[in-house]
């Protein structure tokens, strides 16, 4: 076989290959990282979430948790049924509340979640107050519900409640405030729809369920005619954590694993609500 002779190849070709090389590496390096000429940082440096599990993260911070209802309203009904102050019209006190059809009694199911609720919070550095201390009194009555927020200061509330509703529907729903009749919460509206969005996410996560199909919209409600939100000037929302009446919601209410469950919704949506807050937005309303 003939021996073979290599042909000399110009610079000027090899420079055109060189190009048309870094070419190809510099529009491989734009899809990669799309909208920058800098390289991905490293986790730890790209992330800013706040760590809302930090042991810490909510010290000095002041949470108010009001567990709906009372286990001795049911045979207090001159006390409950009094009217009083509901922000521009009158109300009765309070209720007895709803129960499920084995007769577990919406007043124990809130107690047992506020009191879950509050030790994960103070676990994590929060002052946190109830609205009441036990599950065998009357009331308070829904304007001294609000009062108790009012005075603490707080930097949030949550009253935590078990619709009644009818037995075909089935979720949960967070009630925000709407003006109330007399304008005096005014100052809360924009806080406590920004809680309400934020337990709405953080509740749905932590239990799986799911989001009232039979009032709301899309697990939000917006109401004018509850002392408890009227009365408020901090941040405040309704939760109703299922449908009594429902026999699904039924049975994971009555489930004490799933209560849990509950609570930890409540305080990562009250976490999130704080730790994340923009300046001025948590806290009491100013007047």
């Amino acid at each position: 076989m003939p021996g073979y002779t290599p042909r000399r190849v110009s610079p000027y070709v090899l420079l055109g290959v060189a190009s048309l090389v870094a070419i190809a590496v510099a529009l491989a390096g734009m899809a990669f990282w799309p909208g920058s000429s800098d390289p991905p940082r490293s986790p730890q440096a790209a992330s800013t979430a706040v760590p809302l599990r930090d042991p810490h993260a909510l010290t000095g911070r002041t949470i108010v948790l009001d567990p709906g209802h009372n286990g001795g309203n049911g045979a207090a009904g001159s006390a409950i049924n009094r009217l009083v102050d509901a922000g521009g019209f009158r109300k009765e006190c309070d209720t007895a509340g709803a129960e499920t059809d084995a007769g577990y009694p919406e007043h124990a199911f809130t107690f047992d979640v506020a009191t879950r609720a509050a030790g994960l919070l103070r676990s994590r550095g929060a002052t946190v107050i109830l609205t009441r201390d036990d599950d065998t009194g009357v009331g308070p009555c829904v304007d001294e519900r609000a009062r108790i927020g009012n005075a603490a200061g707080a930097e949030a509330v949550v009253s935590i409640h078990a619709d009644g509703g009818p037995p075909e529907g089935s979720g949960f729903h967070v009630i925000a405030p709407a003006a109330s009749p007399d304008g005096g919460n005014g100052g809360i509206l924009t806080a406590s729809a920004r809680l309400a969005d934020l337990l709405r996410g953080s509740f749905g996560a932590a239990t799986g369920q799911r989001r009232a199909d039979y009032l709301g919209d899309d697990g939000i409600t917006v109401r004018s005619d509850l002392g408890g939100l009227n009365l408020s000037r901090v941040p405040k929302v309704f939760l109703e954590c299922g449908n009594m009446h429902n026999p699904g919601d039924a049975g994971r209410i009555g489930d004490a694993a799933w209560r849990q469950r509950a609570a930890e919704g409540i305080v990562d949506g009250l976490a999130a609500f704080l730790v994340s807050a923009p300046t001025g937005v948590a806290g009491p309303a100013k007047s």
